[in-house]
């Protein structure tokens, strides 16, 4: 696409104001595991070249309209202070993905997972059909299984995948049977324990003026540590590298040598969304194991940006919700049939700039019809914004909220009998904020809480308790610090080793000590119930009562309030 010298101007006065809008497109001439790519040989196969473009997102998490917030990026006259850019949604994103097609005979769409769960009311409430629908039509081609497609089991995933009837459904109407994906979803190191084979193809294979290229894709083998365990019940997760250089000799007896790797796992770097100086996580310590057939890796998980180079391989990720498209453009050589260059950029999906998909909106319109008598419905006033901004200890205004309304939900007069709830921050997936006079919908709150997690109330022991809060650090990529209800409070040091860090002393409960052979009633969500989050000690509970969605109890919460306040933040205390 051509571009006018204004836009030239504008683009270097932006790269030199802040160099992290847009960024520098890190090009990277790959490193050399075979004659036929190394560096210093620039004509490989006499010079015979096919150009592919590559499109990637992840983390879409079924975001149909534009995230609240947009994104943030470097203020162009202020490259120390950061703006929020209007960004996102399936509008936009759909005619960002046709322009970069435009004039580009070889072209593709993929992912690198998480495209649904923890998904907006608009795709959560129908099971995330609208988003598969949306991306299908998109022109998605492949995507790896992110450890959210599995938050309700492999049923549905395979469900959403081949099609069938929504879930509670299984003698539905022809006219109710969901279609199917109109992309392949790929699951290389997810076996089915019974079979001892992939519960989805392990990659997909496309060929471009005759060079062949393999996509493999696969999830974070974590991913049971972190999802509903009885959603992962009889499935293994291998290790990521171990699987696809299992899968390298395969594809080259195949006669293929382009390799890109969709990995639903990422990193954590530190500078602009085309940048990744101080990268950690993960992601670098996988790609250092991967075989050196391996040209290129798209990945995901963190909802980090970044374009990066590790161990001489690309390696990009998009953000988050739809915000960014990143464009990768590969050389392939028609006789070696391998990658000779590799360069990328990630693109803001700016929705005040890109016109709106007619197909997309027509989409959108047709899903909010449906769900518009319940996402509109105000359920109850906030006085302020209720936030996921932490205190050193871990303690958020948003989190003590759902923790209130979950005791609420299961105290003794509603029968569950319970007397402290805790809820994971995973689990709250965006803030509430204050907005419309404070008016909440009962989509906000969906959006808040979109897992449809029952609530589990539980017998435990003081002493179980204390191990449920050491938990918080052990065994975790970072620490999780649990949002506990009013009348529970304790202290914690965080410069004493994992497993010694809370004070046995300071857990009290409406200022009694709790005592460690006491037995005591407390609610969780039912990920949390089974273990999620590697909070196993919740597996010991016992008299189990299953109570409302987590959604529903915080809504009948704001029914009661008048007006929800945020409160004063002393229930976790930090010692160090």
């Amino acid at each position: 696409m051509g571009m006018t010298a204004w836009g030239v101007y504008m683009r270097l006065r932006l790269r030199l104001c802040s160099m992290l809008v847009l960024g520098l497109a890190l090009a990277v001439p790959l490193a050399a595991p075979s004659p036929a790519r190394a560096q210093g040989d620039p004509e490989p196969g006499g010079g015979e070249r096919v150009e592919l473009r590559i499109l990637a997102i992840n983390d879409f998490h079924g975001n149909l309209l534009p995230p609240a917030g947009g994104i943030k990026l470097p203020d162009p006259d202020d490259p120390e202070q950061t703006v929020a850019v209007p960004a996102g949604g399936a509008e936009a994103m759909a005619t960002l993905i046709t322009q970069r097609r435009a004039g580009r005979p070889n072209a593709i769409f993929v992912a690198a997972g998480d495209l649904i769960g923890a998904s907006p009311l608009l795709s959560g409430i129908l099971h995330d059909e609208p988003t598969i629908d949306s991306l299908s039509k998109m022109g998605l081609e492949a995507s790896a299984v992110g450890n959210h497609e599995f938050d309700d089991g492999l049923a549905e995933l395979l469900r959403l995948q081949h099609g069938g009837c929504p879930p509670g459904q299984p003698d539905c109407a022809d006219s109710e049977r969901f279609a199917g994906a109109g992309f392949q979803y790929l699951a290389a190191s997810t076996i089915d324990d019974a079979t001892g084979q992939p519960v989805l193809p392990p990659y997909h294979v496309r060929e471009f003026e005759g060079v062949p290229v393999a996509f493999i894709g696969l999830t974070l083998k974590g991913t049971p540590g972190i999802v509903v365990p009885s959603g992962v019940a009889g499935l293994t997760f291998k290790d990521e590298a171990e699987t696809v250089n299992a899968l390298v000799p395969e594809l080259r007896a195949k006669g293929i040598e382009a390799i890109v790797v969709l990995i639903h796992e990422g990193g954590y770097p530190t500078g602009g969304i085309n940048e990744c100086p101080g990268i950690s996580g993960a992601i670098t310590e996988i790609v250092p194991k991967l075989d050196p057939a391996v040209d290129l890796v798209i990945s995901g998980h963190t909802h980090k940006a970044y374009v990066c180079e590790i161990d001489g391989r690309l390696v990009t990720s998009a953000d988050k919700f739809g915000t960014l498209v990143t464009e990768i453009d590969l050389t392939l050589d028609r006789n070696s049939r391998d990658v000779v260059t590799a360069k990328a950029e990630n693109l803001v999906v700016r929705t005040e700039e890109l016109a709106r998909d007619p197909q997309q909106t027509a989409l959108i319109e047709h899903y909010q019809k449906i769900v518009q008598p319940l996402a509109e419905r105000v359920v109850g006033h906030v006085a302020a914004a209720l936030t996921k901004e932490e205190t050193p200890a871990g303690e958020t205004t948003l989190g003590d909220v759902i923790a209130d309304a979950q005791l609420a939900a299961t105290r003794p007069e509603r029968a569950s009998g319970a007397e402290i709830a805790f809820t994971n921050p995973g689990g709250v997936r965006t803030e509430l904020p204050f907005r419309n006079g404070g008016a909440v919908t009962y989509a906000d709150l969906f959006a808040v809480q979109p897992f449809g997690n029952s609530l589990v109330t539980m017998e435990l022991t003081g002493r179980q308790i204390e191990r449920l809060l050491e938990q918080q650090w052990l065994d975790q990529p970072k620490p999780r610090i649990l949002h506990v209800s009013a009348g529970f409070t304790y202290r914690w040091d965080g410069a004493r080793p994992p497993g010694e860090r809370v004070d046995p002393a300071s857990m009290m409960l409406h200022g009694r000590p709790i005592e460690p052979d006491g037995a005591y009633r407390i609610t969780v969500n039912s990920f949390l119930a089974e273990g999620g989050d590697g909070f196993s000690v919740l597996k010991e509970g016992k008299d189990r009562v299953t109570g409302p969605y987590d959604v529903d109890a915080l809504a009948d919460y704001f029914g009661e309030i008048e007006l929800v306040k945020p409160g004063p933040l002393d229930r976790i205390g930090r010692v160090d």
